[in-house]
């Protein structure tokens, strides 16, 4: 009988995913980046296989994220974050979004750009 994956290596696997993405690199880039092949990417973003210590250690390096990014969410051995949150920050959208956002690089204008967001998710509810 075939185990089930541990929840806690989903979500660490959901994280890597993300930033993944976020960067823009294809599972074989970052394969190439940690000596693995796209096939044992796939298998840590599923949480099929778990991440050793070392692994984590230079993948956030990769990433350039601290090693606690992955572990964002999880609370004791049980993570919080409702999938449907990591679906929604996983949508091409989403990363289009906030690939374009840092792609200014103007503080102010960021900040602006937020606020017209908000200006027109307001007027969106309203409407």
């Amino acid at each position: 009988m075939p185990s089930k994956a541990n929840p806690v290596d989903v979500h660490v696997g959901a994280r890597v995913k993300l930033r993944r993405q976020l960067l823009g690199f294809s599972q074989t880039e970052l394969g190439n980046a940690l000596d693995l092949t796209f096939q044992q990417v796939q298998k840590y973003e599923k949480g099929t296989n778990r991440i050793s210590a070392s692994k984590l250690h230079k993948m956030a390096e990769v990433l350039d994220v601290p090693i606690s990014f992955f572990f964002d969410g999880v609370d004791g051995t049980r993570p919080e974050t409702d999938s449907s949150e990591l679906d929604l920050m996983s949508r091409a959208e989403t990363i289009n979004l906030v690939r374009a956002y840092y792609s200014i690089e103007d503080e102010a204008v960021r900040r602006k750009v937020i606020e017209l967001l908000r200006t027109l998710g307001k007027e969106a509810a309203e409407a």
